[in-house]
């Protein structure tokens, strides 16, 4: 079994049929900023929409640091075809204790819609269940981004209720959905 200080300070490249799940590099700030910029992008998601370059590099730091201190982190979602960076997947946190995590994601929007989401989320699954050997996984999504919703249903995760307000982001008190899944409930395709 591996650690999670080796498993996020050396966080694997993972292949799906179109996608490559990595580390974040440097070189990803203009495909990161091309999609980190729109505002529909950042609507649903705690992060502001970036405003220049600058600011997506400095949250390519930032993941480099978490990966320097063993935090649980971030992949970046690759085309596997193109080689064009459309997105992130990771962990938000981790409670070793309870062997559980919460898994949060962001996509571009011109890849919207064409399942890649959930090919990613499925591969973020298998690591967590099979590397990290966790026993839950949590995600949450805006109420009114159902979407989002659809894509933790599709690998598996049940919806267990709806926290009223939830979060405060952009100015609104927002309620979420929370799904999860348990390893015993994992099943993968």
């Amino acid at each position: 079994m591996q650690t999670y200080l080796e498993a996020f300070s050396h966080l694997p490249t993972m292949l799906t049929p179109r996608l490559k799940l990595r580390p974040v590099r440097m070189s990803d700030a203009q495909d990161l900023y091309e999609y980190s910029s729109d505002p529909e992008v950042a609507r649903h998601v705690l992060w502001d929409a970036h405003h220049s370059i600058h600011q997506t590099r400095a949250y390519i730091r930032f993941l480099l640091r978490q990966y320097r201190n063993a935090a649980p982190s971030t992949f970046v979602i690759e085309m596997r075809d193109t080689g064009k960076v459309v997105g992130t997947i990771g962990f938000m946190w981790v409670q070793t204790e309870n062997r559980s995590a919460e898994v949060g994601y962001s996509l571009s929007r011109a890849y919207w819609n064409h399942g890649l989401m959930t090919e990613a989320l499925s591969a973020i699954l298998a690591f967590a269940f099979d590397t990290l050997k966790l026993n839950r996984i949590e995600a949450q999504h805006e109420c009114d981004n159902p979407a989002s919703g659809h894509v933790m249903t599709k690998c598996g995760m049940r919806h267990e209720g709806t926290l009223r307000q939830r979060i405060y982001n952009k100015g609104r008190y927002a309620d979420v959905d929370l799904y999860a899944i348990l390893r015993s409930d994992y099943h993968p395709q």
